[in-house]
């Protein structure tokens, strides 16, 4: 046990699981996308949807999609940053089967048309398990440095994958693969220990039957 485990994060309130844990959830989502909102539809689940309104769940998950960490004193004021940078959003009660009880489902528009969707859930003490970007099957924490990889389901790509990340010292902690149907689209998802050189991201981004690498820093970056 560390001293974060022991006195959480720091941030502003009221909550650590539907607060700090709400904004790191939205912060995650715009990362993904990777670029300004123009809009944000968000469904709440569970404990999520029933106290949202007292305990700030709703602003903490739009200052997180404007780029804000939990410490940021704007929290609180995020609807009204939200309309000086033209971002709209929907906020709704949504039922997900098994869901966690603090869980958020965010389906987010760019500007450029862009778009992505993803599901996560507050787990405690600001923490933070994302469980599905686009449809497919994830499970990461944001806690390490992360990389989503959407790549055709064709023999050898989790060996391209790899072998090109060896090459450069990359040590991968974590794994998960997801592909719903054999033959078509797959996802991987690694957590690797320390931080990522652009030049391997760009690497992988040019390797045969890649659709898109989406690279996560650890905690949302400095």
């Amino acid at each position: 046990m560390n001293v974060f485990d022991i006195i959480g994060p720091v941030m502003i309130g009221p909550s650590s699981s539907h607060t700090a844990g709400a904004v790191r959830i939205g912060r995650t989502g715009r990362m993904i996308l990777g670029e300004d909102l123009r809009r944000a539809d968000i469904g709440l689940a569970g404990s999520f949807a029933l106290t949202y309104r007292g305990h700030g769940t709703d602003r903490a998950l739009v200052a997180g999609l404007l780029g804000m960490k939990p410490d940021d004193e704007r929290i609180r004021n995020s609807f009204s940053v939200a309309r000086e940078y033209s971002l709209e959003f929907t906020i709704s009660e949504v039922k997900i089967p098994r869901a966690h009880p603090n869980t958020a489902r965010l389906h987010l528009f760019g500007f450029s048309g862009k778009e992505c969707a993803l599901r996560g859930a507050s787990v405690g003490g600001g923490n933070i398990l994302i469980q599905s970007v686009n449809g497919m099957e994830t499970e990461f924490s944001g806690d390490a440095d992360t990389l989503i990889i959407a790549h055709q389901d064709m023999p050898g790509m989790i060996a391209h994958v790899t072998s090109l990340m060896a090459e450069h010292g990359v040590n991968i902690g974590n794994f998960k693969l997801n592909r719903p149907h054999r033959g078509f689209q797959a996802v991987m998802t690694l957590e690797i220990d320390g931080n990522l050189e652009v030049s391997v991201v760009e690497g992988l981004r040019k390797l045969q039957h890649i659709d898109s690498v989406v690279y996560l820093p650890a905690n949302g970056g400095s």
